[in-house]
């Protein structure tokens, strides 16, 4: 016990602030170990659809897939979700309701970011926020509204094909 009791002080001396983030090598180290909990963003523009942003890696592979982020050691909730707003689409967010759904995914072929329990928000935003988004979807390929879902959706996004 005493080599797990160092080998613990070791790692945490690796990470500055948990609140901000853990390095990747550990952050993949405790998702082999128990689930991550993340959120999902369910924005919706009644004139173009549900907004989607395009996904490329080797744990979850390309695609469509809601706007999320996994909540951060003694983060709450909303304001992980107003932080996805901020950070992956540079708008603020109002309010949310939710969760509209709590879907529990696990990917049994695969070791790293493989168990999730996520909680999908639907967003409110300002006017202004949207139209922002609206430009975003017209000047990048990586965002994008859609009024039924995509053919590309991600797998694992799936569980919300009945929002569109």
């Amino acid at each position: 016990m005493k080599n797990i009791k160092n080998s613990i002080k070791e790692l945490e001396g690796h990470v500055v602030n948990p609140s901000k983030g853990l390095p990747d090598d550990l952050f993949y180290f405790i998702g082999r170990m128990t689930p991550y909990i993340n959120v999902d963003l369910l924005i919706k523009c009644q004139i173009k659809g549900v907004l989607l942003t395009w996904r490329n890696d080797k744990y979850v592979g390309q695609g469509w897939h809601l706007p999320g982020g996994i909540v951060r050691f003694r983060e709450t909730i909303k304001n992980r979700v107003l932080k996805v707003g901020l950070e992956e689409l540079n708008i603020k967010i109002l309010d949310s309701k939710g969760p509209l759904a709590t879907n529990e995914v696990i990917i049994k072929d695969q070791i790293e970011r493989s168990h999730f329990i996520s909680l999908l928000f639907e967003c409110i935003i300002k006017e202004d926020q949207m139209d922002k988004l609206v430009d975003y979807s017209n000047k990048d390929s990586k965002i994008s509204f859609f009024k039924k879902k995509p053919n590309n959706l991600l797998s694992r996004h799936e569980i919300y094909r009945n929002f569109f």
